[in-house]
């Protein structure tokens, strides 16, 4: 399912072939939490801005509107009606960073809601039940995830926790995609490395979870407060145990900065939801460097959000009309930058794999990266 089709240094180009179509990686996933692009962001429109993979969560659906009206209407393809590749998250992370008076034991975590405070029970098995409801195109393991700053000791129990998991994830897996009623019958699984900021906890996970021979296998507890300098030396720590023959994604990084160290270290797939989250306040990403459009020198400027970007919004509006729409509140100004801040992304990494494919990634990252993350 996944042929790595040229290297430079760690950095790898590939290809990913699933059932719903074929990823090019190093890739970006679009987060579309709740199966919509916060900024009113469309399925179709998706396409336009050369997105390649729509990632949504197992948490947030299964709370509202419920995984099993989902699967009713025929699954997460149908209901949102983007047709390429889906990745759900397990729903891990907002259990543990949006739940409140949660319960950690053995078979899973009980908690309340964060919409109506309902007490749910989620466990490895329950969340392999609603991925397949949701019949993604890949589906994420079930996990612990470990506040940081946290002790060797209760991350060492906890990778250990999460492994068991991945095991019933594993074999419930395998269940579901036996069943005839399964609406994704070749669903993928990604285990998910974890272990903090301690390289030799990090180690002995992947070297553990890499034995089930899983589809992919993401890094994950990363980008949550640690400084990048730790999130990188993790990095390079881990990748030497990753099988080199399965997909790997770094989870929630990042910037476009991250990115190309990311690539550099030998990842293939990313997702984030920065570019639509700071697009909705202002914060745009361009070829010279990072805009807030709410500046006032932006007021009466007739120049396109990034001279040199092809994206539908550059084409047609001005920094001055857009700072109007933002400023006012106007739904229309959520949308367009959103727009531009995907068409970026994802350009990026279309840049990402030519420079990979001519043998030049590396030229190509000094060079991006000493502008892109410039605020201007």
């Amino acid at each position: 399912m996944f042929t790595v089709e040229k290297t430079e240094g760690r950095a790898r180009l590939g290809t990913l072939e699933t059932v719903h179509g074929t990823v090019k990686t190093p890739a970006f996933m679009n987060v579309a939490t709740a199966a919509a692009i916060k900024g009113a962001v469309s399925a179709e429109d998706l396409k336009t801005l050369h997105c390649q993979v729509m990632l949504s969560n197992t948490y947030h659906l299964h709370v509202r509107p419920g995984d099993d009206l989902i699967y009713k209407l025929g699954g997460l393809h149908k209901f949102s009606t983007w047709d390429g590749p889906i990745l759900t998250d397990s729903g891990g992370f907002q259990v543990f960073s949006l739940a409140s008076l949660r319960k950690i034991e053995e078979e899973g975590v009980t908690f309340n809601s964060h919409v109506d405070g309902k007490r749910i029970f989620m466990g490895p098995e329950e969340s392999m039940r609603i991925q397949s409801h949701l019949g993604s195109t890949i589906a994420m393991a079930f996990d612990e995830c470990v506040e940081n700053p946290a002790t060797h000791s209760y991350s060492k129990a906890s990778c250990e926790r999460t492994y068991r998991w991945l095991v019933r994830c594993k074999n419930e897996m395998a269940r579901l995609n036996s069943l005839e009623d399964t609406i994704n019958r070749k669903q993928m699984l990604f285990g998910i490395n974890q272990g903090c900021t301690f390289s030799d906890l990090r180690i002995e996970h992947m070297k553990q979870i890499r034995e089930l021979d899983l589809d992919g296998y993401a890094i994950g507890g990363l980008a949550v407060g640690e400084p990048t300098e730790d999130m990188y030396r993790i990095i390079e720590d881990v990748e030497p145990y990753m099988p080199k023959e399965k997909p790997r994604y770094l989870m929630g990084v990042g910037t476009p900065a991250n990115i190309l160290n990311g690539v550099e270290r030998g990842v293939d797939l990313f997702d984030c939801v920065m570019p639509s989250r700071n697009a909705r306040h202002g914060q745009l990403f361009t070829n010279f460097g990072i805009i807030n459009l709410n500046n006032e020198k932006y007021k009466d400027d007739l120049n396109p959000i990034d001279p040199e970007c092809d994206c539908p919004v550059c084409k047609q509006y001005s920094r001055a009309y857009l700072r109007h729409l933002l400023k006012s509140g106007e739904m229309l100004s959520q949308r367009l930058l959103v727009m531009h801040n995907l068409h970026f992304y994802n350009t990026l990494m279309e840049e990402i794999r030519e420079a990979l494919a001519e043998g030049r990634f590396a030229e190509y990252k000094r060079q991006k990266e000493q502008i892109i993350g410039t605020r201007v």
